[in-house]
């Protein structure tokens, strides 16, 4: 799997606001021309499974973006899980984030509590992501898919060859646990790749230029992140979290559907302030 050279985007997890903001932040710094959808691999773990399968179809999500945006003024609701215990999902990262715990075993730990959650009305929403797709089969170009197997905490990767279709794939990183009911894949159950590393930034290992836009970096540890860099060896690095205005603009929930147009337009300011030191990592001889 470790690339020889070439660049890679990495995208990460983070609602509704991750979406919004990562497709507004490559669309800002595709105006500044700074073409991120170039890269020859993209890494997509949750919300960023979904603008990962965009951007390696070369689809414009400005349009799906502002479409939802729209939705969500007009029914009060979008697609955002209604009713959400958001104890027990403050719980579940807890675990996760436990550094006495081993990690897998706290990944299982989480499963169990995302096989016992009450959450199968939510199922629809995750159904309705994997519909919005730009298609339904994988993109030529190479996009990996990130999940946690909720039964052992084991990581999974899919991709092109996996024979797992694109939008079951894009459902099950984005089960974000205790939130949408865990995606059944050939026999298994699978929730958010994000319950592993929020990046999986360390899947980019091997390439020359590794771009990181994680929405969710003022809210997780630093570490997990370090690692992962110091697994990309002497590639050209630049990691992307939200500035204080974009945190501001998400608040504390990042699921809400009436993040859809702010955090996309978030993205887009943030976009001219990070366009010189993603340049130089993108593009070196400029």
């Amino acid at each position: 799997m470790t690339m020889n050279g070439g660049r890679a985007l990495v995208l990460g997890g983070g609602g509704v606001a991750g979406i919004a903001w990562e497709a507004g932040l490559l669309a800002g710094l595709a105006e500044q021309g700074v073409d991120l959808t170039g890269a020859d691999l993209f890494v997509g773990t949750s919300a960023g499974s979904v603008v990962g399968s965009f951007a390696a179809h070369g689809a414009d999500m400005t349009e799906a973006v502002r479409r939802m945006s729209a939705r969500a003024e007009g029914d009060g609701r979008g697609t955002a899980p209604a009713d959400v215990d958001l104890n027990v999902v403050l719980q579940a990262f807890a675990i996760l984030y436990d550094a006495s715990l081993d990690p897998q075993e706290a990944r299982a730990r989480v499963g169990r509590m995302a096989l016992e959650a009450e959450t199968e009305a939510m199922a629809a929403v995750l159904e309705e992501v994997g519909t919005r797709l730009p298609s339904q089969e994988w993109p030529d170009r190479r996009l990996l898919i990130t999940g946690v197997d909720v039964e052992d905490g084991s990581f999974v990767v899919w991709d092109g060859s996996s024979s797992v279709p694109l939008a079951l794939a894009v459902r099950a990183s984005c089960t974000v646990p205790c939130v949408f009911p865990p995606v059944a894949i050939d026999g298994r159950r699978y929730m958010d790749g994000g319950c592993r590393s929020v990046t999986n930034a360390d899947l980019a290992k091997g390439a020359a230029a590794v771009v990181i836009v994680e929405p969710m970096a003022h809210l997780t540890p630093r570490a997990t992140l370090e690692k992962e860099l110091a697994e990309l060896g002497d590639a050209r690095t630049v990691a992307i979290g939200p500035d204080q205005a974009t945190m501001e603009t998400f608040g504390a929930d990042l699921l809400s559907p009436k993040l859809w147009g702010p955090a996309f337009d978030a993205g887009l300011r943030q976009a001219s302030a990070v366009t010189d030191d993603v340049r130089k990592a993108w593009e070196p001889s400029v």
